[in-house]
């Protein structure tokens, strides 16, 4: 299951990714719209002029996250699935981490890049494995998370994989340039390790 960022399920890369997940994974993807249709505009994101406060006001986690669970829910009871992992790009990062909470049931790990409006609480509360895709530049997952999420994480007893990228920014994983040689080779390797990573854990072995 994946969860977009916040240009949505319909922005071309992440779609690549689902293929390339599905394809290399050898799983089912699924990447559910969890914006009630809206579509941010690229261009008005890169130009400064979308309001960023009020599309958040728009889609509070508690909403959206209710929406998140129930997808998650039909997709092990409705849908038969034994197995289900979450991966989260940037805004999808905090969702992953309330999918893999104590008690929740519902996912068998969860791989975030680069996450945003990641709170320590839900850091404190994730009971699966996890695996973060960290660049080195990001003002969303800042030093003072990075540092948390090392220390926290391992000391609940979890399967954990920290991929650290140096250089890369934030989103890079989504809006890779691909004429760019180190932002290719960033993305490629980030892939590679959320490819890996589901693959060891949602196969049946």
């Amino acid at each position: 299951m994946m969860i977009h960022d916040i240009y949505g399920w319909t922005f071309p890369n992440a779609r690549l990714l689902a293929d390339h997940y599905s394809k290399e994974a050898n799983a089912t993807i699924y990447l559910p719209d969890f914006y009630g249709g809206e579509v941010v505009p690229i261009e008005a994101m890169d130009s400064g002029k979308f309001n960023l406060a009020e599309f958040f006001r728009r889609n509070p986690k508690e909403t959206r996250f209710a929406e998140i669970e129930s997808c998650a829910k039909s997709l092990k009871q409705e849908h038969g699935f034994q197995k289900l992992g979450a991966v989260g790009f940037c805004w999808g990062g905090w969702a992953v981490f309330q999918l893999g909470a104590k008690g929740k049931n519902l996912v068998d790990c969860i791989s975030t890049a680069h996450p945003s409006l990641l709170k320590k609480e839900e850091i404190d509360a994730v009971s699966v494995p996890v695996q973060i895709i960290a660049p080195e530049h990001d003002p969303q997952f800042t030093l003072d998370l990075k540092a948390y999420a090392n220390s926290v994480i391992p000391s609940l007893n979890l399967e954990y994989d920290y991929q650290y990228f140096p250089g890369s920014t934030h989103g890079f994983t989504v809006r890779c340039d691909q004429s760019d040689v180190k932002q290719k080779k960033a993305f490629e390797r980030a892939k590679n390790a959320g490819v890996g990573w589901f693959a060891q854990f949602l196969h049946m072995h």
